[in-house]
């Protein structure tokens, strides 16, 4: 494990910045899929923003994944992260007309915790390299102070 990029703990009670409406004004999954639920802070020096995923019960993934004791899949995690990528990169570059910063790769990911239901996941993620047309970060998410992923998100324009 790498340096945390927060420490989670300052952050577990942080007024939104940024609630959903203003997340929705910048990336485009909704519904089931609309997994960045707010930002709490964003540090365009240092390139790094912080949001969050609150999880419950009533979450697409509940119901089939492990049904008596329900774990957030952890591809939900590495999509959470992705979408705080996403949402963060509207900062730094600005998008032609038509195109999204999607999905590109992943590498370096760990799975060190569990997301349960109910349980708010904080999401870090910071800019490691940035171009016109890709973006690669370093992302964390903790539950509870506690991290339960990590893993380097590559975005690039679609």
């Amino acid at each position: 494990m790498g340096e945390k990029l927060c420490d989670p703990l300052e952050w577990a009670e942080a007024p939104v910045l940024h609630d959903l409406e203003a997340v929705h004004a910048r990336i485009p999954q909704r519904y089931e899929m609309g997994l960045l639920h707010g930002i709490l802070h964003e540090d365009i020096e240092q390139r790094l923003v912080i949001g969050f995923h609150q999880s419950s019960e009533s979450d697409f993934w509940v119901r089939g994944h492990v049904p008596g004791r329900p774990l957030m899949p952890g591809v939900v995690m590495v999509e959470a992260a992705a979408q705080l990528c996403a949402y963060s990169t509207g900062q730094f570059v600005e998008m032609e007309e038509g195109r999204i910063f999607g999905f590109g790769g992943l590498d370096n990911t760990r799975f060190r915790g569990q997301v349960l239901p109910g349980q708010k996941m904080l999401l870090a993620a910071r800019v490691a390299r940035l171009r016109r047309r890709t973006a690669l970060f370093t992302t964390q998410a903790f539950v509870e102070g506690k991290l339960v992923y990590e893993g380097d998100i590559l975005g690039v324009s679609i």
